[in-house]
């Protein structure tokens, strides 16, 4: 595994397990029946669940009654941009059903961004146990900058259980990563990883989908509906799970990103098997 990016991993991490008691265990799930456990794709075989188009955007801080919050639910930032609180025209705006996230330096000079989590802090909002979760996007490019796509499970109070569909460093502009971590309560870690040289002979500029499908087994994930890779579904992973995506910095080399940079997104879904 690339050490920068696990450092970087770490430090988010950590600090989500550090806090994971201060956000309460799973409700009742959405969609848990089912189990595909096939490589296939066969999103007729599913019913959606949760559809995103971004016509308009229901958004606040930290809720109650949006369907987004602009921070992640234990109030953990990370990165060298801080996640704005969203107002008129930023860091989130939509024109023609397409969300476009902003991170630009602010008055003094201080990078912020947007995220957008699909639970709140009392763990009302969307969250599903198994299924398939997809984003259509758009990537910015450029030293710094860090979009992802990713989910959380909702019972944190041993560990942490971390889906990450889509890690994209901007000055890697060939291809992107995809890991599932655990987060132990008490500092263990535990992660699957793969590098997708997905744009090699594409773009990252243009839009794709990025997905994952979760069962009891495995978890597959896909690009433009294609798969590239699974692992092994861990206990910790066979729970509710929430959906986040933002458009974070590098902190290392922040000061390098392009000012602004933004991230387009077409839509977020999710399909619950029949």
């Amino acid at each position: 595994m690339n050490r920068r990016f696990l450092i970087r991993r770490l430090a988010s991490g950590l600090l989500a397990c550090a806090l994971a008691s201060t956000f309460p265990g799973p409700v009742a799930a959405e969609g848990v029946a089912g189990s595909d456990t096939g490589d296939e794709l066969s999103l007729d075989r599913m019913e959606t669940s949760f559809d995103e188009s971004f016509d308009t955007l229901s958004v606040s801080a930290w809720g109650p009654d949006t369907r987004w919050i602009a921070h992640t639910p234990w109030s953990g930032d990370f990165g060298g941009a801080r996640f704005a609180n969203p107002e008129a025209g930023y860091p989130f705006t939509t024109e023609d059903g397409i969300l476009r996230i902003e991170a630009s330096r602010d008055d003094e000079g201080k990078w912020t961004s947007g995220l957008l989590a699909s639970v709140d802090p009392k763990g009302k909002g969307f969250a599903q146990q198994y299924g398939y979760f997809e984003m259509r996007a758009r990537l910015p490019t450029g030293a710094g900058v860090w979009p992802a796509f990713w989910l959380i499970g909702k019972d944190r109070s041993k560990a942490t259980a971390e889906i990450d569909v889509l890690e994209f460093y901007g000055d890697k502009p060939d291809g992107y990563s995809s890991v599932v971590h655990v987060w132990h309560r008490d500092g263990r870690h535990d992660s699957q990883f793969k590098r997708i040289d997905a744009f090699a002979a594409g773009d990252p500029g243009e839009f794709h989908t990025y997905g994952v499908k979760v069962d009891a087994e495995f978890i597959r994930m896909y690009f433009d509906r294609r798969l590239v890779w699974k692992a092994s579904t861990r206990p910790e992973h066979r729970q509710p799970m929430f959906i986040l995506l933002n458009l974070a910095l590098v902190e290392s080399t922040a000061d390098d990103a392009p000012d602004p940079s933004h991230m387009y997104v077409d839509y977020v879904r999710a399909y619950r098997f029949r």
